[in-house]
């Protein structure tokens, strides 16, 4: 079988090193079928081989579906993402696990999430003695809960064999309900776990952050950082008329209404064009307006500078207790709560309304 690199102007992409990882774990199990796994993703094995190559998030999540099948394991991602095997990690792992700390290489596996999986957005938050990672899809129909098992999993049970052996969660927080498998995740990440969250969160004690890493390689980390910061550029190249549109609702937020008639008669097309322009790229005008209204509530609550109704006004919010409630939906946590968490522990900071275009 034979096939062109998906257009990777029209849906969100996967690395296909996670793709691969999944298509091994199948072959250990003793269940691969190679063809349906080319039917899936419309790839040729071979070609899943290629550390360039990008799969579509759809192909993906319907591969993990299949995995389940014949498998007849419903935690096929939870038990996949515990095998560990270095011969076969992905370009930002060995960036992850090159790095000098712990707490750098959080730092770069959010600033390059979006080489793994563009259909989710990962963020960071640290807290006085809690560091928290917060996974959150694109749309709903881009959750897959195979896929985030295997991420919790992977995420810690690596962190444990590459870093250290110690290292627990504080707790979980999952987005889906509670499976069948239920008592598995706090037995792996070791603590408490709630389900039917609306958003995946895991902490861990912030002390581990300084951990440092042990048989890093300076040289393969600095190798590797330049083959994905190349990736990560054609992709922002990709995505060039979505940020324009970030930018433009930036502005547009702090002085009037968000409308997206308004900001297509700024850009010389209709509605419909730039609904369409923004679909090629994988995204949405209304999960823009989200992306960057939250990228700016999270920047102005840690500061000091207005209080919390103007800025709800300033993000577009009728009234505080609707900003309140779609803060908490993002965080977890009330705005008061957060900025409480963030003064005390950094002080008083002044956050200035910007005019930047709220880039992850």
């Amino acid at each position: 079988m034979t096939s062109a690199q998906p257009d990777s102007s029209s849906a969100p992409l996967v690395a296909a090193s996670s793709t691969l990882a999944l298509v091994h774990y199948l072959e250990r199990q003793g269940v691969l079928n190679a063809l349906r796994v080319e039917q899936l993703t419309g790839l040729a094995m071979r070609e899943l081989t290629d550390p360039d190559r990008r799969v579509p998030a759809d192909a993906h999540y319907r591969l993990w579906e299949h995995a389940e099948l014949v498998t007849g394991d419903p935690g096929v991602g939870l038990h996949a993402g515990q095998v560990v095997d270095p011969e076969r990690m992905g370009l930002v792992g060995h960036v992850f696990f090159n790095c000098d700390t712990l707490g750098e290489a959080v730092t770069q596996y959010v600033r390059l999430h979006r080489l793994i999986n563009e259909s989710v957005f990962l963020s960071f938050e640290q807290t006085a003695d809690q560091a928290i990672l917060c996974w959150q899809p694109d749309r709903a129909e881009h959750y897959c809960r195979q896929d985030m098992d295997r991420t919790l999993a992977a995420a810690i049970t690596r962190t444990r064999h590459f870093i250290h052996p110690g290292i627990r969660a504080e707790w979980a927080e999952i987005a889906h309900p509670a499976p069948v498998y239920a008592d598995e995740y706090e037995k792996l990440l070791g603590g408490p776990v709630r389900f039917d969250c609306g958003v995946t969160r895991l902490a861990f004690n912030s002390r581990h952050l300084g951990h440092p890493i042990p048989r890093r390689n300076p040289y393969v980390y600095s190798a590797m950082l330049k083959q994905v910061n190349s990736l990560l550029a054609r992709l922002q190249t990709r995505r060039s008329f979505g940020r324009k549109i970030r930018r433009l609702i930036s502005k547009q937020m702090a002085t009037e209404r968000i409308d997206a008639d308004s900001l297509a008669r700024q850009c010389h097309m209709s509605r419909q064009t730039l609904y369409r322009k923004l679909k090629k790229e994988g995204l949405s005008f209304h999960g823009l307006v989200e992306q960057v209204r939250q990228d700016k509530a999270l920047r102005y609550v840690a500061g000091d500078q207005y209080a919390l109704g103007e800025i709800a006004f300033l993000l577009g919010f009728s009234e505080l207790s609707a900003f309140s409630r779609a803060f908490k939906r993002w965080t977890g946590t009330s705005p008061a709560e957060y900025r409480a968490r963030h003064l005390a522990t950094s002080g008083s900071t002044n956050q200035k309304p910007d005019s930047g275009d709220g880039e992850r």
